[in-house]
C-alpha cells in the first residue's frame, strides 16, 4: 500500500492525535507499513490512541506505532456541551467517576459560571484533567 493510502486509512488516528495536542515526530511509509511515532500526555491518552487504532483496523499489521507517554506534552483540552437535565455533579460523575468533583469543573469555568447550580443547555464547559 502506498504512503498516501496508508495515511488515508489511518487518518482518523492522525486526526485524533492532532486534535488532542499530541506530538507526532514521525509519520511516513517504510517497507509497506505506516510508521507512526507520537508522544501523548499520559497513559490514559495513550490508551485512547490505541482504541482509535484498533477502531480503524483491529490487526493493524500495516502500521508500526510507537506511542510514548511524555508529561511535558500538554494535557488535551476536554470540553462538554451541557444537555437538558445536566448538573455539574452529573457531569463530574461522567468524567471523574464521582459526583463530588463538580467544583473542579466549576472552578475551571468561572469565566462563564457564577453559580455551580446554574448551568444551561448549550454551554460548552472545559473539563480539567479528564
Amino acid at each position: 500500500m502506498s504512503a498516501d493510502a496508508l495515511k488515508a486509512k489511518y487518518k482518523p488516528v492522525i486526526d485524533f492525535l492532532s486534535s488532542r495536542g499530541a506530538q507526532i515526530p514521525h509519520l511516513h511509509e517504510e517497507g509497506g507499513k505506516l510508521v507512526l511515532s507520537a508522544r501523548v500526555h499520559d497513559e490514559a491518552e495513550k490508551n485512547r490512541v490505541w482504541d482509535q487504532i484498533k477502531g480503524v483496523d483491529g490487526n493493524y499489521d500495516d502500521l508500526k506505532a510507537d506511542i510514548q507517554v511524555d508529561a511535558s506534552v500538554p494535557a488535551p483540552a476536554v470540553t462538554y456541551t451541557v444537555q437538558s437535565g445536566d448538573t455539574l455533579s452529573k457531569i463530574s460523575k461522567q468524567f471523574y467517576g464521582s459526583a463530588n468533583q463538580y467544583m473542579k469543573i466549576f472552578e475551571a469555568n468561572k469565566d462563564q459560571l457564577s453559580d455551580p447550580d446554574k448551568i444551561k443547555p448549550g454551554q460548552v464547559l472545559n473539563i480539567p484533567n479528564a
